[in-house]
């Protein structure tokens, strides 16, 4: 007798259930999309327990026929494919067939249904996969699905659900991404008889971010849109200031499903390099919308993630387009006073961002110096974000435009050197495709406009706007820390470490990419001892350390020969230099390209080569290190993501005081 049997549809269905409803959650999203595909503009979510004991869906669509109703809970049978090229051109939430007859094996299932055309609706009842007959019912036009006591005729995989608040929040987040990716349609979620949420349809998704996520985070968000080949993004991200401990609240929504995928998470990280702190994650609400036959979204059962065919495309459209809105962005961080009611020292509320995530403590591995008051307790006092009123764009400043790089016309004197050349723009390729857009497209009707960006005005000379009144001088410097200068604006506290920073990281930059890096060579070659392990990571990445102006080579076992080091840092010790980049290679995670990897080792450089935190500086160093400022592409944040300057405005100091 054989030992090779063919499954009962029982058991087929079980096991598809398996792979296909996960939690309470799962079945909310499998029908919430069926009531989408099936065009409707309201839908109503009911669970008790967090789904374990009742999941109801109502939605005002299309409906089926009674001949379709019994037909709709057999595998694999569905309304969205009619052949395998169907497979290559996706449309649709739903189209494996599999959910209705995965929930129907595993739940008590009741399902009323009525066309706007038929006279009366159809119903039948599901009972661990058993279907009774189907009956006539009244109701509107649309369906309701009743999912009640999931898992209990396998109760194993019951036992594995999370308390009835867990199953609950999970659902509250899926119900949420559904919200996100069609704000057309008007939704509401219910959870023990009470109503949490009532979103009716709006034209974008700021509202519902606001719903969700806060009405703070909407205002500061950032809007984006690009364009290119047939590959059309738009959404929102979060100013630098707003960040995240994880990758939460980051939304990619393709087709106007919620997905996931590795390489575009990458992308967006990539962007934010040097305007967000090490450990802090970026917030995104993008959807991405690409031609059907470009995409497999058939990779995963639940189809959270997707295959594209040409993911290195998606990857630079992605990173060009937000890197190109953050270059026309004003990206400081401005402080708001918080209001004379409101206490400073009360509790944040659960879903309100951390008080500026970005301004770091005193003790700060880039050179923030200590002091009676830091820079932390500053911030405490005020809220992250200005207000604006409801609706009215964010105005930018004029001087925020185009790229500036360092192109330097006079040396700051004494301890610091700058060298001329020629401009540098590591967007120019970006650049070029966008331009490269049909004039025709631009303005066009529709969703969104064809050009990723409106043209850039050139940048005025921030610097020019700094003066203290009364003085020749454009600054004052307190605690040998920090500068403070009149703005338009109202004050700005720079950091002169972070400002230091990132104006050495933009030079040594453009050095690096044109290939003419000074380095200086050693009258003797300084040997360095080190651990084998250092050694070897060290001198694996030689060339590379060769282009910043670091020639090292190998001198036997675990020591390694120092032959040159770059000009801007002809002040460090060799010794100490190598030793602290071959522990930085050997322990940190490093990037997995090269330009990643080039970013990383001139991060460090430009952090040991800049002025500290607690080093006086005369008047003429001060100015002349301001005059630098207007010339940094990025001068809102040093390259490690820390802000370089904090604006308090004239109308916050006014309030502070009772002026106002």
């Amino acid at each position: 007798m054989g030992v090779i049997r063919k499954l009962s549809p029982s058991v087929v269905n079980q096991i598809a259930a398996g792979e296909v409803v996960e939690r309470p959650a799962s079945v909310v999203k499998e029908l919430m999309e069926n009531a989408i595909d099936a065009k409707a503009r309201r839908v109503e979510v009911s669970v008790e327990r967090g789904g374990k004991d009742l999941i109801r869906i109502a939605d005002d669509g299309e409906g089926m026929a009674p001949d379709d109703l019994l037909l709709a809970f057999q595998p694999h049978a569905t309304s969205k494919l009619s052949e395998v090229d169907d497979l290559h051109k996706i449309r649709t939430l739903g189209f494996r067939g599999e959910a209705l007859a995965a929930i129907a094996e595993i739940s008590k299932l009741r399902c009323q249904t009525r066309r706007a055309d038929a006279d009366e609706g159809s119903e039948i009842q599901i009972e661990a996969g058993i279907a009774g007959p189907i009956k006539s019912c009244g109701g509107p036009p649309g369906t309701v699905m009743e999912v009640r006591n999931l898992f209990f005729n396998t109760p194993v995989r019951r036992t594995f659900l999370k308390s009835d608040g867990t199953e609950a929040g999970h659902v509250a987040e899926t119900f949420s991404r559904i919200a996100l990716a069609h704000p057309e349609v008007h939704l509401t979620f219910r959870s023990g008889g009470k109503i949490v949420h009532d979103l009716p349809a709006v034209t974008g998704i700021r509202d519902r971010i606001a719903t969700f996520f806060g009405r703070e985070l909407a205002e500061s968000l950032l809007w984006v849109e690009g364009r290119l080949d047939g590959i059309s993004l738009w959404g929102y991200v979060g100013h630098p200031s707003q960040s995240r401990s994880s990758t939460k609240n980051q939304f990619l929504f393709l087709g106007g499903r919620y997905v996931r995928d590795r390489s575009l998470s990458h992308a967006l990280n990539e962007a934010y390099r040097g305007l967000l702190m090490v450990g802090r994650n970026p917030i995104a609400f993008l959807n991405l919308e690409i031609p059907p036959e470009e995409v497999d979204v058939n990779v995963h059962p639940t189809k959270i993630e997707v295959r594209f065919r040409d993911p290195q495309r998606i990857y630079s459209h992605l990173l060009s387009t937000l890197r190109q809105t953050f270059l026309a962005s004003d990206l400081h961080s401005r402080l708001q006073a918080v209001p004379a009611e409101q206490p400073a020292a009360s509790a944040p509320r659960p879903d309100a961002p951390p008080a500026h995530p970005s301004v770091g403590p005193s003790d700060s591995p880039y050179g923030l110096g200590s002091g009676p008051t830091d820079r932390q307790a500053v911030a405490s006092w005020f809220e992250p974000t200005s207000r604006r009123p409801a609706g009215e764009p964010p105005k930018f400043p004029d001087d925020i435009g185009q790229i500036q790089p360092p192109e330097w016309s006079r040396s700051l004197p004494g301890r610091f050197e700058f060298a001329s050349g020629p401009t540098f723009d590591e967007f120019a390729g970006a650049k070029a495709a966008e331009a490269e857009i049909d004039e025709e497209d631009r303005g066009a009707g529709g969703r969104m406009p064809a050009s990723a960006t409106p043209p850039v005005e050139p940048a005025r000379a921030i610097g020019a706007e700094l003066k203290l009144k009364g003085t020749g001088s454009k600054a004052i410097q307190v605690h040998d820390s920090y500068l403070i200068a009149e703005t338009s604006e109202g004050m700005m506290v720079i950091d002169q470490h972070a400002l230091h920073e990132r104006i050495l990281y933009e030079e040594l930059r453009k050095k690096v990419a044109d290939g003419r890096v000074e380095s200086q060579g050693l009258l003797v070659p300084e040997p360095v001892p080190m651990a084998a392990d250092e050694a070897a990571t060290l001198l694996e990445h030689a060339d590379l350390l060769a282009e910043l102006g670091i020639e090292v080579e190998g001198f036997g076992r675990d020591t390694v020969l120092v032959r040159s080091t770059p000009v801007m840092l002809s002040r460090m010790q060799p010794d100490r230099l190598v030793r602290d980049l071959a522990e930085h290679l050997a322990t940190q995670p490093l990037p997995p390209t090269r330009d990643g990897l080039v970013a990383e080792l001139l991060h460090m450089v430009a952090c040991k080569a800049a002025i500290k935190a607690g080093q006086r500086l005369t008047p003429e160093e001060i100015d002349a290190l301001l005059d630098r400022r207007e010339l940094a592409a990025d001068a809102h944040h040093c390259p490690h993501g820390r802000p370089t300057a904090l604006i308090f405005t004239k109308s916050e100091l006014e309030k502070q005081f009772g002026r106002i």
